[in-house]
């Protein structure tokens, strides 16, 4: 097959994010939908794309792990969002992290701080940020999760119970306009309802593909936390939801 420009353009965007929407890519491209699955048809037949529900991704991919799949899905979003929570942080802050990929997007950023005390359920973000910069890592027991490599369940929560931190950041499994943050996991919903009880300052991370989504379990209504933070402005009604409970919503410079 004899790639078109806009083909070239597919497969770069894959190459550096993994996977991608078929609606972002429309929207990247600056082209329609069908047209987008027009240019994706031969790709796919060639078996240089994979298509899954409403995406596309690398063929060579498939053989990750889960959470490292998903670290590659919408990269750049994710990293905005760490670089903005970042910066709101100081050395030697107290921090409680949920296992998620923008969390651990978090921890790398927070490589440059010094004197952080960190509490988490994610091997990920405490090998991140134990014993460098003088940091103290808190990690919450229990059996790991063999797809993120967390703990959860009553330990994890009766460990991280006996913390009181300056910053709770959690990341959001799905997010319903009425209901709020959505997890699809009811012991990973439990977490980090209690990681945001822990914070004075509670936020939640999470990129912009969460939203319109519907998970299994509620873990709070949009009054349950003091800031989200995104890397896209949300739909309308997300926007006025968020605001009328009274939660702050930052979208992330680029």
């Amino acid at each position: 097959m004899v790639y078109s420009k806009r083909h070239g353009e597919i497969m770069r965007l894959l190459q550096a994010e993994g996977t991608i929407t078929v609606a972002n890519l429309a929207e990247r491209l600056g082209v329609s939908l069908e047209t987008v699955r027009r240019d994706v048809k031969p790709l796919a037949d060639e078996g240089a794309v994979v298509k899954m529900h409403g995406a596309i991704g690398l063929p060579n991919l498939t053989g990750e792990a889960p959470f490292e799949r998903r670290m590659r899905d919408n990269a750049e979003g994710k990293r905005a969002i760490a670089r903005h929570a970042a910066a709101s942080i100081r050395d030697g802050d107290s921090i409680m992290l949920d296992t998620g990929t923008t969390t651990s997007y978090l921890a790398r950023e927070l490589l440059g701080h010094r004197r952080l005390t960190v509490v988490t359920n994610s091997s990920d973000i405490a090998r991140t940020l134990a014993i460098v910069n003088g940091n103290k890592v808190y990690m919450a027991g229990g059996e790991l999760r063999s797809d993120n490599g967390a703990a959860f369940g009553v330990s994890a929560n009766e460990f991280v119970s006996h913390f009181s931190v300056t910053h709770a950041f959690v990341t959001a499994g799905a997010i319903d306009a009425r209901l709020g943050l959505m997890d699809y996991n009811l012991e990973e919903a439990e977490f980090a309802r209690m990681v945001l009880s822990r914070g004075a300052r509670t936020a939640v991370v999470t990129d912009y593909t969460k939203f319109g989504k519907h998970g299994l379990v509620q873990v709070c209504a949009f009054d349950g936390f003091n800031e989200m933070i995104t890397d896209q402005q949300p739909p309308r009604e997300f926007v006025s939801a968020i605001h009328s409970a009274g939660t702050t919503l930052t979208v992330a410079p680029e």
